[in-house]
């Protein structure tokens, strides 16, 4: 009976629940503990390969959303930075009979990790006094959350990666005419220029003069005693010095048809007249009495036609609509150029050539590479693109989107 009595005594069944109550304890501190291990080598991109994490089934997760609260990737190298970034490190879960303890647990030994504890959904509860904390639905599920789990939940911020471009020496490097050396991406390279001014004709943008300059490159060879000169910023050939005698009140005048030397009225030495009645197509000229002056052309091509401003009496040469069936003004089948993808134009040497025209006073005329100077009529071809129709007039102009 006292052998009995001692197995069975109060004293001896308080031993053995204190004994149980430790062991549960240091199970449960073991948990927390390697679950706060594995948080803390996540944060800091180490791996964390203790036998703990198998054995409480610990893993941690990477949970990023934008600022509409969406889950996005974390991989932010290809497209934008997302704005929350959180690290969740969750174990297995644990009976409700166990929550109580847990939360004694990290109540004494972590009172200051706010957002761990145990996840009930949506609630995480923690411990001491800080309230609990609602998880996201959208991270519920993402992480796969489930009631019972340790869970511990840290945002972050992703630094931003600054990127440190050696010096590279680029002095022997020379670009062609046309482009401009520029440094981008880590290295030198030769682009194209963006043109501030569109330098038309056979001009170049000069970058140390920042203006258009002649191109050399497009200089002609001039045959017998000619010589190229720039006439409305195009290369013409001309004869150097004129052999014309003219009489008084007239200047000798060379007409770039038959590129010959003719008299002509010295606009100088005639009144400015407002109505212009039986005037000849004449254009205004500046410069000393009595000088051989070079006008400017007003000696239209067989795909133009002159008009005059009886305001101020100049004369324009304008694109003749009637010649676009003229084999020498536009070679090709003018039916073949239609559609949504082509259309016709006209191609302008200057600015100046379009200065008469009264339907293309409010647009912006290209005298870009793209279309010819060549003062006939040609077709544009968009490819894949269309003919923008808000800025296009055809036979004028043609534009493509």
């Amino acid at each position: 009976m006292a052998g009995y009595y001692v197995i069975s005594s109060p004293s001896q069944r308080i031993i053995e629940h204190e004994t149980e109550y430790a062991i549960k304890q240091s199970d449960l501190r073991s948990i927390a503990e390697c679950l706060v291990s594995a948080q803390n080598a996540a944060m800091y991109g180490e791996e964390f390969n203790d036998i703990c994490i198998e054995k409480y089934d610990i893993v941690s997760q990477y949970i990023c959303m934008n600022d509409k609260y969406n889950i996005v990737s974390c991989d932010s190298e290809n497209s934008k930075a997302p704005t929350f970034n959180f690290i969740i490190t969750t174990s297995f879960e644990l009976p409700d009979s166990e929550y109580n303890n847990m939360l004694e647990i990290l109540e004494k030994y972590y009172p200051d990790a706010g957002t761990l504890g145990v996840f009930v959904n949506p609630d995480l509860m923690s411990a001491g006094s800080v309230s609990n904390r609602t998880i996201p639905n959208k991270i519920i599920e993402a992480a796969n959350l489930q009631t019972g789990q340790l869970m511990y939940l840290m945002q972050y911020k992703i630094p931003e990666k600054t990127i440190d471009y050696p010096l590279v020496d680029g002095s022997n490097i020379i670009c062609p005419s046309g482009t401009m050396k520029t440094f981008r991406f880590g290295r030198w390279q030769c682009i194209e220029y963006n043109y501030k001014v569109s330098c038309t004709g056979d001009t170049i943008w000069d970058s140390d003069l920042m203006e258009c300059v002649a191109d050399e490159n497009r200089k002609p060879l001039c045959s017998n005693n000619q010589t190229a000169v720039m006439v409305d910023d195009i290369w013409e050939c001309v004869d150097p010095f004129s052999d014309q005698n003219c009489p008084t009140n007239m200047i000798a005048r060379l007409n770039y048809s038959t590129l010959t030397w003719e008299c002509v009225e010295d606009p100088n030495a005639s009144k400015n007249v407002k109505k212009c009645d039986n005037i000849a197509l004449l254009p205004k000229v500046h410069g000393a009495i009595g000088a051989t002056l070079r006008v400017r052309s007003v000696s239209c091509t067989d795909c133009e036609m002159a008009v005059i401003d009886e305001e101020t009496c100049e004369t324009y040469c304008i694109p003749d609509v009637n010649k676009l069936t003229d084999p020498r003004c536009y070679d090709g089948d003018i039916n073949e150029c239609v559609g949504p993808h082509r259309g016709i134009y006209f191609g302008f040497s200057t600015k100046s050539r379009i200065d008469g025209i009264q339907k293309l006073q409010n647009k912006t005329v290209s005298l870009d590479r793209e279309h010819s100077q060549n003062r006939m009529f040609n077709c544009m071809d968009c490819g894949e693109s269309i003919i923008d129709t808000e800025k296009s007039d055809s036979p004028y102009t043609a534009v493509c989107k």
